[in-house]
C-alpha cells in the first residue's frame, strides 16, 4: 500500500491534521489524497480508486492486469472497478456487475480480479486489436487458462461484450513480447496466412541456440522479427542482430525484420512472396485497415 489516503479517515485517526492535509497533499478523487509532490503512477491511482470505493470495489481490466505484472499500460489509463456507482469521478470506470468469490484475490491488501476474470473483462471491453494485445501481455506474465475464461463466458452468458470476448480468445498468444508484435501477428492472420508460431527457438547444426524468433512458420522456415526501438538504439543489440542473420540464412531460414514505420501492405506482399517460394499455396487478401493509419480495430500504426 502507498501513502495514498482517505482524507477524513486520516484526520480522524491522527495521521495528519486538516492543515497538513491541505498543505502536503492534493485530492486525486473525492476525499482521496496523494502527496502533493508525487507524480502519480497507475498503481497510485488504482489504490486511490479502491479507497474512493470505500474499499468495496474490485479492481479489474487494465489496472488489474498491471497489478498482476502486465507491461505496456499507460499511467493515465482508466481504473476499472466492479462497483455500483452510476457517476464515478474522472479516471474511474465503474461497472455494476456480479463477481464471484473465485474470481478475485487480494494483492497488497487491495481487492483485484484474478487473471482469469481480468482477462474476461479485457476481452469484453477493449477493441479487438487492443484486447488481443492486453490479453497477450497478461498471458505472458500470469499464464491463465483460456478454457477458464470460456467458463466465465458461460457463467455470464448474455453479458455485454461476451460475443466479442469469444471472438478474440482464439487469437491470444502469450509469446508476443509487445503490442506491436501482436499487431503484426494479427495482420498476417487477417491477411490469410496460417496462424504463426511465436517464440521459435532455432539451433545450429551442433544443437547450439542461435535465436528465438518472434513468430513464423517452422514448416516453411519463414519468420518475421519486430525490431522495436531498443533494437535501433542499442548498438550491441544491433550488432548481434546483424551477426545472427547470416547464420539463420545458412540454416535455411528466411527472416524479415519489420519496424513500426514499415508499410503493412508491403510487408504482406513480401511475406507472400517468401511463403510462396517455400511451397505455400494459400491465398491472401490484404485487410482494408492495412491501407490506413489504424491497426486491427484498435492498435495504432504509429504509436
Amino acid at each position: 500500500m502507498t501513502d495514498i489516503l482517505i482524507g477524513t479517515e486520516a484526520i480522524a485517526s491522527g495521521i495528519v491534521t486538516s492543515h497538513q492535509l491541505r498543505r502536503w497533499y492534493r485530492p486525486i478523487y473525492p476525499n482521496v489524497h496523494a502527496p502533493r509532490d508525487r507524480e502519480l503512477t497507475l498503481h497510485d491511482r488504482t489504490v486511490g480508486a479502491w479507497l474512493w470505493s470505500k474499499r468495496q470495489g474490485i479492481i479489474t481490466g487494465q489496472a488489474a492486469a498491471a497489478l498482476h505484472g502486465s507491461c505496456w499500460i499507460d499511467d493515465d489509463a482508466d481504473v476499472e472497478l466492479i462497483y455500483k456507482c452510476p457517476r464515478p469521478p474522472g479516471g474511474i470506470v465503474t461497472r455494476n456487475e456480479r463477481i464471484c468469490a473465485d474470481e478475485w484475490q487480494e494483492l497488497d491488501g487491495v481487492a483485484v480480479a484474478n487473471p482469469v476474470r481480468a482477462a474476461f473483462d479485457l476481452g469484453r471491453f477493449q477493441r479487438r486489436g487492443d484486447a488481443v494485445a492486453r490479453l497477450d501481455a497478461l498471458m505472458r506474465v500470469r499464464p491463465y487458462s483460456l478454457e477458464d475464461v470460456m467458463m466465465l463466458a458461460k457463467r455470464y452468458r448474455g453479458r455485454h461484450g461476451v460475443a466479442r470476448l469469444k471472438a478474440v480468445l482464439p487469437l491470444v498468444d502469450g509469446g508476443a513480447m509487445s503490442p506491436r508484435e501482436t499487431f503484426w501477428r494479427l495482420l498476417v492472420i487477417d491477411a490469410g496466412f496460417p496462424t504463426p508460431t511465436t517464440q521459435i527457438a532455432v539451433f545450429d547444426e551442433d544443437g547450439r541456440p542461435v535465436r528465438v524468433l518472434d513468430f513464423g512458420w517452422e514448416d516453411f522456415k519463414v519468420a518475421l522479427e519486430y525490431d522495436g526501438e531498443q533494437h535501433q538504439s542499442d548498438r550491441e543489440q544491433y550488432l548481434k542482430d546483424r551477426r545472427v542473420l547470416p547464420v539463420l540464412g545458412r540454416l535455411g531460414w528466411n527472416v524479415s525484420g519489420v519496424v513500426k514505420e514499415d508499410d503493412p501492405v508491403g510487408v504482406i506482399q513480401a511475406l507472400h512472396g517468401a511463403m510462396t517460394a517455400r511451397g505455400w499455396r494459400g491465398r491472401i487478401q490484404i485487410p482494408a485497415y492495412a491501407y490506413g493509419r489504424w491497426g486491427p480495430a484498435g492498435i495504432a500504426f504509429h504509436v
